[in-house]
């Protein structure tokens, strides 16, 4: 993805797929009503700020001509006046405010519910072409709404300012008119033509990489305890750094070619303040215009000049938000597309149905490098278990994917209960922050459990003391960092219990558990007749599953009994490594 020019109607094309759900939406009556409500404060705001500017001329004209009484006519007047502009342009900025937000709510729930639809969140993640999904939803979301908000609000209000002050200033010298038109134009031009894409680029580049900064110190974070035990602080810090370096270089270009843009634009702005005078100077010293409309005159030439100036004055905030505009658009098309085939053009097909069934599969790894299972085919029937055997990398956590519907690179169909009906407990369990009460509902908080069931399923598992131990079910802890890995495993299989599923999938969930915890907890599935689906390392475990399944590590597989398993793995030296699907 590269940047595209400011004025490219590509680049306005993708901003309107972004924006327009959200006025045409079913957001669309507040949406408009607070933008009429905007309007009508900035028509309110540049009648009283005309009105302010010929009060300035007024008074100042007052002093120049010694008038006492016209002199405080003026100022009583423009006290007046100053009482109604100050809670109106309060107002005005609330409101701007206030619907900058609501956008950006609903703008930010629409992304969210799309991002966990149908699991895109994993698609994404395991996929190369959007990177930072995160930072595009929490930060990138909140610079769209409140730029697109503000340089919307601020061209309706230019609008409005250059018919009102264009009226003032061809009243006081039409000349003054005819060079701020050939003044704002060139400025516009230079400014475009030598800072346009060179910034558009550099900023563009700058979100990236200030957003794979964030995600390296998040990655630090979230792995600490892995890096204490390596003691990878070196690497570690020495990769940091070249995240950090690739963004420093980049906002050294960034700031060199803003320093010249800064150069341009106060230049630029700081002549306004002698031209005007300049231009109308004979006229004042021939008597033929009072001093203060020379005052008026410069207030409204410095406010027309602004309003046809838009894109020299913010040129690099408009930078900045066009390379937002790319990401979220990015990120939008993606969240809207369907899981497609892989590179290879094909797809594994999934299916409901009442049990578990993998007819003529083939499974690829997602960008189709390395084809890990060839036509496989096997029925699990109710309550059954299946084990699947093979060297380390043969593709056993691979087919766990394929079955659970996160991996459709390949081809053939896979048969399987409803998701309602099924539950998956990787080897690392996931917990959230929150109470105890939440990590035993979790994914599905909403069900009816009470608290003697909560600690029945704790006392199935051999977690019996976790709750007086913690302070209770509704005290909230970071779980992860509370329980040992092996806890929480039985804490996951506690959920598993609650749930009780017609097929678990266990990604050697049991992994960190004695043997004999581990026996209790696949007792508890036999005894609720649970199609078991799991991958484990202990031979023991051959006892509570009906077919194995060996994968050969260069695509092969076959079919077995747990007998036949054994004789093969005592007839074969060194013994294949177990796990259990």
């Amino acid at each position: 993805m590269k940047p595209v020019s400011l004025f490219s109607q590509h680049l306005w094309r993708r901003f309107w797929a972004i924006a327009s759900p959200y006025w045409r939406g079913e957001q669309r009556l507040r949406a408009w009503g607070l933008l009429l409500v905007l309007v009508l404060l900035m028509l309110a705001e540049t009648r009283l700020a005309v009105m302010l500017n010929a009060q300035t001329g007024e008074f100042t004209s007052a002093l120049a001509g010694g008038d006492r009484d016209r002199f405080w006519t003026a100022i009583r007047t423009c006290l007046l006046v100053l009482a109604v502009f100050v809670p109106v342009h309060a107002l005005y900025y609330y409101a701007r405010d206030y619907m900058g937000i609501h956008w950006r709510r609903w703008l930010t729930y629409s992304l969210l519910g799309r991002y966990f639809a149908r699991r895109r969140y994993y698609r994404l993640g395991i996929g190369d072409e959007i990177d930072n999904p995160d930072q595009r939803i929490a930060e990138d979301v909140n610079v769209f709404t409140q730029r697109s908000l503000y340089f919307l609000l601020i061209f309706i209000g230019s609008l409005m300012q250059l018919v009102a002050f264009s009226n003032v200033l061809w009243s006081i010298s039409p000349k003054l008119v005819y060079f701020l038109a050939a003044y704002a134009t060139v400025g516009t031009a230079l400014a475009v033509g030598v800072f346009g894409m060179p910034l558009m680029r550099l900023n563009f580049l700058q979100l990236r990489r200030e957003a794979n900064l964030r995600y390296g110190l998040v990655r630090v974070r979230e792995n600490a305890e892995s890096i204490a035990f390596y003691g990878g602080e070196a690497p570690e810090l020495q990769q940091i750094k070249g995240t950090f370096a690739a963004a420093y270089a980049n906002y050294r270009r960034l700031i060199r070619k803003q320093f010249g843009l800064n150069f341009f634009q106060q230049a630029y702005s700081q002549l306004t303040v002698v031209l005007p005078s300049i231009i109308i100077a004979d006229a004042v010293l021939s008597g033929e215009v009072e001093v203060g409309r020379a005052i008026q005159a410069a207030g409204a030439f410095a406010v027309v000049l602004s309003a046809v100036s838009l894109i020299v004055e913010n040129f690099e905030s408009l930078s900045r938000f066009t390379a937002g505009i790319d990401r979220l658009d990015t990120l939008a098309r993606a969240l809207e597309s369907e899981p497609g085939a892989g590179p290879s053009g094909r797809r594994i097909r999934s299916r409901d149905g009442s049990t578990l069934a993998a007819r003529h599969v083939t499974v690829e790894t997602p960008q189709g490098e390395q084809t890990l299972v060839t036509d496989l085919s096997f029925e699990l029937p109710t309550g059954g278990g299946l084990l699947i055997v093979g060297p380390s990398g043969c593709g056993k956590s691979s087919l766990l994917r394929a079955i659970s519907g996160l991996w459709n690179s390949g081809e053939g169909e896979i048969q399987r209960p409803p998701d309602i009906d099924t539950l998956f407990l990787p080897q690392r369990p996931y917990m959230q922050i929150g109470s105890l009460r939440s990590q035993l509902l979790y994914p599905r908080p909403s069900r009816d459990v009470d608290d003697a069931q909560l600690a029945e399923a704790l006392d199935a598992v051999q977690l019996g003391g976790l709750i007086q131990r913690c302070g209770g079910l509704d005290r909230e802890l970071d779980w992860s960092r509370v329980l040992s890995i092996g806890e929480q495993q039985r804490l996951a299989f506690a959920r598993l219990l609650l749930i009780n599923p017609r097929v678990a999938i266990l990604d050697e969930a049991t992994s960190a558990l004695d043997s004999a915890n581990e026996a209790l907890l696949y007792r508890r599935l036999r005894e609720r007749n649970t199609t078991i689906v799991s991958i484990a390392h202990r031979e023991s475990l051959l006892t509570y599953h009906t077919q194995v399944l060996e994968l050969t590590g260069d695509g092969g597989w076959r079919l077995l009994t747990p007998d036949e398993f054994r004789r093969r793995n005592d007839a074969d030296t060194p013994a294949p490594a177990v796990a259990v699907v």
